[in-house]
């Protein structure tokens, strides 16, 4: 007489997919802390600027600077200007070609307010082409 047993299987089946949920619980407080650490990289620290080594471009054959001296008064090339004439005079001084490039310089002493001020000015009478003036500054070599 041949006795035959039958076993419980209380084993759960097997399943071959992978379970995500952990993984998008990690991504999510990933993308969490990147969310709250984005704005605290953003934060102004004071920093003493070096001069500038970069190479010299070519000086156009008559350019054309805008002097903003520490006393702030402007000057075209010169000529003293006023802050409210300075639209007509880069007319006057381009003969209305607003695509020339005005060679901003300011002194060392002028706040970085009054210097934005400036460029302002240029920018509200449409001269958008802007570079800065600096001294040039070697490496030692």
């Amino acid at each position: 007489m041949a006795v035959r047993f039958q076993q419980a299987t209380d084993d759960l089946a097997e399943t071959h997919e992978i379970n995500v949920t952990p993984f998008i619980d990690v991504i999510l407080v990933l993308l969490i802390i990147f969310m709250v650490a984005a704005p605290l990289a953003t934060v102004d620290v004071p920093v003493d600027l070096p001069a500038s080594t970069a190479t010299p471009q070519p000086r156009p054959d008559r350019p054309l600077f805008l002097t903003l001296r520490p006393d702030l008064s402007l000057l075209l090339g010169e000529t003293p200007v006023a802050r409210e004439a300075l639209g007509a005079a880069l007319d006057a001084a381009t003969t209305g070609d607003k695509t020339q490039r005005v060679f901003l310089r300011a002194d060392r002493a002028v706040p970085y307010g009054e210097l934005m001020n400036a460029m302002n000015a240029l920018r509200d009478a449409g001269y958008l082409k802007v570079a800065l003036v600096g001294m040039e500054h070697e490496e030692p070599k």
